[in-house]
């Protein structure tokens, strides 16, 4: 058995007050931080020491630089800024995401179609926007989708993201997530590889489990490989999947990668499909593009692509703004098969006569407003005749799905989809007053009094239910300063596990509803 590295020592960073591990990698150290002003938590990457020279540094600052190009996308984790640590070490400060990854959520319990394709279209416009700045990910996995406190995905670890100019465009990469191509004699990788990565995780997210991996079988490393290679992707066991999600699912992920999807907005688009078909809210895809605005074009709001200018931030600064210009350099030169910043993303723009909202994904709204006192007769908003447009934004273009089938009105930030070919909406007449909502609903508490005894070698850790439901199980890992276990499932409230010989033995535990959702995760160490 391979023995895990020991973690570096936390850098003494002015302005900032370590307070734990968050885990390790090949390259790097991730630590949480107390940043005194403004104060909040952040995450702060730190390169190893014995990594410092020749290539891994560049790539490091190359991470900087690409992070810092990338990182106000809504679905891209933000970097605050970068630095060299006293001793020398680079590191970076980042967006602290504390709800578990989605390669722990997926093991945990697999996803429901909903918010897989959600997280699937919000993925892959951040995949996306970082093609079109001319960067290829190469690592689009489960584990590299963090998730935000307000339950958002955020994509990171852009460590061995390249350009089109980079001399090994094909080391790093994650087997169980990786195309064909990248196996070869001579490895290759491209747009269409990181369209395939994206195929391979929104299936992991449905599946529980990364695509040519059999449950029980052997899933080493050369196995993974003959698979991907020569064998059909394995079809959903799930009764709720669709056969249009299935097939776009086969689509991304085919042998040769000219059969795939062009772009990942392409795919993101295949998704948004199969919400309308569905009948789901349609998640919008967010776009960020440095082309100019073309100020005689049209500007039609309300529609499910958003395409907005680059903000970014130099590495070694405060948080700056500013629309920056696509940099003329080969480090961000555009990528073979990424649609040009100058194109629209369609040309074909509908339009339904009246929206009719369908809010099915809770995470989808934020707030809602009070409901009307008895006997009050005003018409219900959802109801109401459609709004007129709103004024042309000047900050971006909002371009059309162009598949003729819906169109979108975007209110505070809340998608409401309209149907393929609505009836007329009538106004319907109140006859009582309207019963309030909940605004908590849906919330998932985390796992109360956690507490580890110690005795005879073993450690049990027990803990409580705060609000227990039908079919509720838990999820659960040891985690150590090497780094964090595999993670379990448990439908007690309970489990024992050898002492750690470091005398430390420490448990992260969350809640996990019967419908897949989780609440935050607890952390107990014993003694």
């Amino acid at each position: 058995m391979s023995t895990k590295r020991v973690p570096a020592p936390p850098p003494s960073l002015p302005g900032f007050t370590y307070v734990e591990l968050l885990g390790s990698g090949g390259f790097a150290d991730v630590y949480l931080y107390e940043q005194q002003l403004p104060r909040r938590r952040v995450a702060v990457k730190v390169l190893l020491p014995d990594r410092m020279a020749g290539s891994s540094a560049e790539q490091f600052a190359a991470e900087a630089n690409v992070m810092a190009l990338l990182s106000t996308h809504p679905a891209i984790v933000t970097i605050y800024q970068a630095g060299v640590s006293e001793d020398g070490r680079p590191y970076l400060v980042m967006e602290y995401c504390p709800r578990p990854n989605l390669q722990v959520r997926s093991r945990a319990a697999a996803f429901s179609v909903a918010e897989a394709l959600r997280v699937g279209v919000q993925v892959a416009a951040a995949v996306e926007t970082a093609h079109r700045a001319g960067i290829l990910h190469r690592d689009i996995k489960p584990a590299n989708i963090l998730v935000t406190e307000y339950n958002r995905p955020a994509l990171t670890d852009f460590g061995i993201a390249t350009t089109a100019e980079a001399a090994d465009s094909s080391a790093g990469m994650s087997i169980p997530w990786s195309p064909p191509e990248t196996f070869a004699d001579t490895p290759e990788s491209g747009v269409r590889s990181d369209v395939y990565a994206l195929g391979a995780t929104v299936y992991t997210l449905l599946a529980g489990h990364s695509p040519f991996e059999v449950p029980g079988g052997r899933n080493g490393g050369a196995d993974l490989i003959r698979r991907i290679e020569s064998q059909p992707l394995a079809r959903l066991d799930r009764a709720d999947v669709p056969e249009s999600l299935q097939a776009a699912l086969e689509r991304s992920m085919a042998k040769r990668p000219g059969d795939r999807y062009d772009t990942a907005v392409a795919f993101a688009r295949a998704l948004q499909r199969v919400q309308i078909e569905l009948a789901h809210s349609v998640t919008p895809i967010d776009i960020l593009d440095d082309s100019p605005v073309d100020e005689d074009g049209d500007e039609d709001d309300g529609e499910l692509t958003r395409v907005r200018g680059i903000v970014s931030i130099e590495p070694q600064t405060s948080p700056a703004a500013g629309q920056t210009r696509q940099r003329d350099t080969a480090a961000f030169a555009p990528l073979p098969g990424a649609a040009p910043a100058e194109a629209p993303v369609e040309s074909t723009i509908l339009r339904a006569p009246t929206p009719i909202a369908t809010i099915e994904d809770v995470s989808a709204t934020v707030r809602r407003p009070p409901a009307p006192p008895a006997g009050d007769t005003t018409v219900p908003e959802a109801a109401a005749p459609a709004m007129p447009a709103p004024a042309r934004s000047r900050k971006g273009v909002w371009v059309g799905l162009g598949v003729g089938v819906t169109a979108a009105l975007i209110v505070g930030g809340v998608a409401l989809a309209s149907a393929f070919t609505p009836a007329p909406v009538s106004t319907p007449t109140p006859t009582g007053s309207v019963a309030p909502q909940d605004p908590i609903a849906g919330y998932v508490p985390p796992p109360a009094d956690v507490v580890g005894d110690a005795a005879d070698g073993q450690v049990r850790f027990t803990w409580t239910n705060p609000d227990p439901e039908q079919g509720d199980t838990f999820a659960w890992y040891p985690f150590t300063l090497e780094g964090n276990g595999t993670t379990q499932s448990t439908s007690e409230t309970t489990v024992t596990l050898p002492a750690d010989p470091s005398g430390r033995t420490c448990i992260a535990v969350q809640l996990v509803r019967a419908n897949g959702t989780t609440g935050d995760e607890t952390r107990k160490c014993a003694p």
